[in-house]
């Protein structure tokens, strides 16, 4: 047995030399006002912060997700409902309460580098796309476009309505402007969503007598579907694996589009949707064992 191992056959560590007294008149000793536990203190405080600001974003992008999906949910009720134009009011105004919950983000990014929170952010930017490309395809039939989402993400308001200032006077109102960007990755997610959205207004138009929509969904899909292909691997690994979940909204599309282009006249309009959802099943179970 060696010179540095005890009687247990352990080796002794080198602070074990030290009693512990004097250990402990050390920790007593050290100054808390000399600068190294100063800038460890400053360390300290500025990772609590920026901590505490991540959780707080967090729960933003949560409520913008749950308010998104509540805005689709609505957005489902068109093809059904009497009057659609009062389901698009009402889906406008939850998407402004969606906006002002990015607004709470886009302040509290306010100089900071929105990089590092984007993870924070992101699930619920992507549903927020998701949302508003799928109120943009029933009133327009297109895809709204990155640029014009950014557009409706830029905030300006007084500096008297929102921030309180010690003094009145009419040359301390100053306008103050926060905006938040949807990074193109963030918008190719929310619109690979959307594809799953489309498919579900095909089987609900379907199921209410609309025989003209699927048609016109199985074109849209099939150029978003072209779209990603282009992209392929080169992107990002979010986007290539969003694009088998593509690629199964199309399917199931094209096979409804096929079912009423030669057996539509066989099948009763009441049982178009069951027929639908039946063979959606079929091909779900297909390619799981496949």
């Amino acid at each position: 047995m060696s010179s540095k191992e005890g009687s247990g056959g352990f080796r002794k560590r080198k602070h074990d030399n030290f009693p512990h007294g004097q250990r402990r008149e050390e920790k007593e000793n050290v100054n808390p006002s000399s600068a190294l536990m100063m800038s460890f203190k400053s360390f300290q405080l500025e990772l609590d912060t920026r901590h505490d600001k991540y959780e707080r974003l967090v729960k933003l992008s949560r409520d913008i997700t749950i308010e998104s999906k509540r805005t689709i949910f609505l957005l489902h009720r068109f093809t059904s409902a009497p009057n659609g134009e009062e389901i698009l009011n009402e889906s406008e105004a939850k998407l402004d309460a969606v906006r002002r919950k990015i607004k709470q983000v886009a302040q509290e990014l306010m100089g900071e580098d929105m990089h590092q929170f984007h993870r924070a952010i992101s699930p619920g930017l992507q549903e927020y796309v998701e949302a508003v490309s799928f109120q943009y395809f029933i009133k327009t039939r297109s895809l709204v476009s990155v640029e014009e989402i950014n557009k409706q993400l830029i905030f300006t308001v007084e500096d008297r309505e929102e921030i309180t200032n010690t003094t009145s006077s009419s040359q301390d109102k100053q306008t103050h402007t926060w905006s938040l960007k949807v990074t193109p990755v963030d918008y190719l997610l929310g619109v690979a969503d959307l594809t799953g959205e489309l498919m579900r207004l095909c089987i609900s138009s379907v199921g209410n007598g609309d025989i003209d929509t699927p048609f016109e969904l199985s074109q849209f899909l099939r150029q978003i579907y072209d779209g990603f292909t282009f992209i392929g691997n080169t992107g990002p690994y979010e986007v290539s694996k969003k694009l088998y979940t593509l690629k199964q909204s199309l399917a199931k599309v094209e096979n409804a589009c096929y079912t009423l282009k030669v057996r539509g006249s066989e099948i009763p309009k009441h049982m178009l949707a069951d027929v639908f959802s039946t063979k959606t099943e079929l091909i779900d179970q297909e390619e799981g064992l496949s």
